[in-house]
């Protein structure tokens, strides 16, 4: 069993490597250097010989259809069709079987400081795996939150590597309202997830503000040799604090007040906007009123507006007057003609 658990995870590195497109067509001995460098901490060749990745190769050709091809003129191997990852193909029992073993420990330190504030993670990946032996059988029954594959995410590495080693990244960036790529040079300050998308929160010297980018609209980054400007009074938790979402902006946060009917009351008791959020007064009708300091953000008008009339605005005037333009805007899309 050992030995056909490090052939699977072989497979997952060679098929990172081969995908690598910052270093494509990656040659035998560089896959077996990898391998082994991730599996055993070096690359002497002691644990990890080429006739193996020889036979990983040809294995997953043939077990997993990868469409592994050689280039003579680049001397390394490359993905036929460029959209192919053995990501996508559906766990076998082996790899269940490993990753049951790797969650069980991992649970076990649950509750240590270090990992509590991934709790949650933790818990869904193991409620996943419990079901994962009968998968096919269980699908009929539970069925899991799919993560759409949005893209930028393989950028991770290579931007937490800058931030790490405190350089700047080069990249070309696509934004939604321009629409036309233009280069980048940014001192890559911090990593953000939200709502199944990765953000990166740089400095941008040439116009003294901090920027964030989405990964997903970034091409080509590059580690450059410059050292980051200097941002250590940067601290996240402070920038982020009265922001919901990944909107941050320099200015004074709101207070907010809003009033919920029943139903919106419930929903915003058990998933509260943000953790700001506080009761200030519960009616006997059901309704009830909340506080909240935010700073005024696409992501806050597009929550609200998702609980319709439901919810109601008492203060501050610049959100009511936000959420009165986006509904008038709305009213002229859907009037009766």
């Amino acid at each position: 069993m050992p030995h056909i658990k490090n052939a699977l995870l072989r497979f997952r590195i060679i098929d990172k490597m081969i995908r690598n497109k910052y270093k494509s067509y990656p040659s035998k001995q560089e896959l077996r250097e990898a391998c082994e460098e991730s599996l055993y901490g070096s690359i002497d060749g002691a644990h990890i010989c080429n006739s193996t990745i020889e036979k990983d190769l040809f294995n997953m050709k043939i077990e997993h259809d990868a469409p592994i091809k050689y280039s003579k003129k680049n001397r390394g191997y490359y993905y036929e069709n460029p959209d192919y990852s053995i990501n996508d193909i559906p766990l076998t029992e082996d790899e269940l079987s490993s990753i049951k073993y790797a969650v069980d420990t991992l649970h076990q330190f649950k509750e240590t400081p270090f990992f509590k504030e991934f709790g949650n993670a933790i818990d869904k990946i193991v409620d996943r795996v419990s079901v994962g032996d009968e998968q096919n059988e269980m699908s009929k029954y539970i069925q899991f939150e799919a993560a759409a594959s949005i893209g930028g995410n393989e950028f991770l590495p290579i931007l937490l590597e800058a931030i790490q080693r405190r350089r700047k990244v080069w990249f070309i960036y696509t934004s939604f309202t321009k629409g036309a790529g233009k280069p980048r040079k940014v001192s890559p300050l911090f990593l953000k997830e939200f709502q199944k998308r990765w953000y990166l929160v740089s400095y941008d010297s040439s116009s003294e503000d901090i920027r964030t980018y989405a990964l997903d609209r970034m091409e080509e980054p590059k580690i450059l040799e410059d050292l980051q400007d200097n941002l250590k009074d940067f601290k996240p938790e402070e920038y982020f604090k009265n922001a919901m979402g990944i909107t941050s902006y320099k200015g004074n946060a709101y207070v907010i007040k809003l009033k919920a009917k029943e139903i919106a009351s419930k929903y915003l008791k058990s998933q509260p906007i943000h953790k700001s959020q506080e009761i200030i007064k519960e009616i006997e009708d059901g309704s009830t009123y909340f506080q909240l300091k935010l700073l005024i953000s696409e992501e806050l008008i597009r929550a609200l507006l998702s609980y319709g009339g439901e919810i109601e605005i008492i203060e501050p005037k610049e959100l009511k007057t936000a959420l009165i333009e986006r509904i008038s805007a709305m009213h002229k899309v859907y009037q009766l003609k």
